[in-house]
């Protein structure tokens, strides 16, 4: 078991290079991931043999052999996301770079049912699949992602309560989700999907962040130490229900005062995001971020009042801004950041860069291809 998690370490290594880089060579994956240029060649190997890879030439250089390059195949493996909202549910078909290719909203019945969501889950991800792949070959898919909304408990892919629907007491939608749709399926808050999302796209760089989504409801999805931040009951990111004012008004979540609430009352986009940007300034004196995006689309009908606002509220509220920088950014994906982000996170779990810190408690190994607790399956 040892053995095969280095191999599938190691292929992860090469494969998250070959999705930065528009090309990749034996040498410069030996130099940036420090394996040997023999088990380079390996690594190679297999990735070729599975299509996840493939050749693009050579370089050739003024001395020397001439060096055989390779390029990732986004086509050889492919996932779908879904983001659920209290109003809809979006779905987006993403290959192994990480690409949206196709995506399709669907209208949710007020306070819908599990049922209800299943069943528009089911043909939506139908209707995806049914378009052939690109050339006309059938589609490799990883899995289902679903970005849910909280509080959930990830490590069992059950919802506990859903703020604002009725329906939702321990739910097991994970469950549900994959005998409903006959594929592994894993679930999330939906702002630990779309932080994610991000982190693709920033990369390396990307270590200690929050993504702060407004959509009918305040979250924050935690990117620390170069990994999500799920907590020691896989609830982490309630953020819009940390108490800003104690006299405050009631919160959908029984206390008084939240941030959520304060927002939801504050009367037009500019005070809202006035109020949004207290709460950054709160969690970057508690976390020393170094980068917040911001997502929703509630927030992004409003995005550049709210960066403004949050960028106002760093630079003034936040002690010694000049060394305890913080950049600002709105989501890079839109509204489709979720979707996407459950979709990279399948995607990840099988063919990203395991993270092999020692959980707060055991998770269980429930769909070893998709969950991100546990150790990718062998090639």
């Amino acid at each position: 078991m040892h053995l095969a998690f280095l191999r599938d370490y190691h292929e992860a290594l090469v494969l998250t290079l070959a999705r930065t880089r528009p090309t990749i060579e034996r040498g410069t994956v030996a130099e940036v991931t420090g394996l040997t240029p023999q088990a380079v060649s390996k690594v190679l190997a297999r990735l070729l043999e599975e299509g996840l890879i493939a050749p693009a030439g050579v370089r050739r250089a003024a001395m020397g052999k001439p060096a055989a390059i390779y390029r990732l195949v986004p086509d050889s493996r492919w996932a779908i996301g879904a983001h659920v909202t209290r109003r809809a549910l979006r779905l987006a078909l993403t290959d192994l770079a990480g690409t949206v290719r196709a995506g399709v909203t669907t209208a949710l019945p007020p306070d819908f049912t599990p049922e209800q969501l299943l069943s528009e889950l089911s043909a939506g991800v139908t209707g995806l699949l049914a378009a052939p792949g690109p050339g006309g070959a059938p589609r490799h898919l990883a899995g289902v992602g679903i970005g849910m909304i909280g509080p959930l408990d990830q490590a069992t892919g059950t919802v506990r309560d859903a703020h604002r629907l009725r329906h939702w007491h321990d739910i097991p939608l994970a469950d549900l989700a994959t005998e409903r749709l006959g594929l592994p399926v894993h679930v999330d808050k939906d702002v630990t999907a779309a932080v994610t999302a991000e982190a693709w796209r920033h990369g390396a760089g990307f270590r200690d962040a929050a993504l702060i989504m407004v959509e009918s409801g305040v979250g924050a999805g935690l990117w620390l130490g170069g990994a999500a931040h799920r907590g020691a009951h896989t609830n982490a990111g309630e953020f819009g229900h940390t108490v800003v004012q104690l006299d405050g008004p009631p919160c959908v979540c029984g206390r008084r005062g939240c941030l959520e609430a304060v927002h939801d009352r504050a009367g037009d986009p500019a005070a809202a995001a006035a109020v949004l940007g207290v709460g950054v300034v709160n969690l970057l004196q508690t976390l020393d971020l170094g980068h917040i995006v911001l997502a929703g689309a509630d927030l992004l009908e409003h995005g550049e009042i709210y960066r403004g606002a949050v960028e106002h509220a760093v630079r003034t509220q936040v002690p010694r801004a000049d060394w305890l920088s913080v950049e600002v950014t709105l989501a890079g994906l839109g509204t489709d950041t979720i979707a996407a982000g459950a979709a990279m996170q399948v995607l990840n779990a099988r063919y990203g860069v395991p993270d092999v810190r020692v959980p707060a408690r055991p998770q269980p190994n429930r769909y070893p291809a998709v969950s991100p607790e546990s150790r990718p399956e062998p090639l």
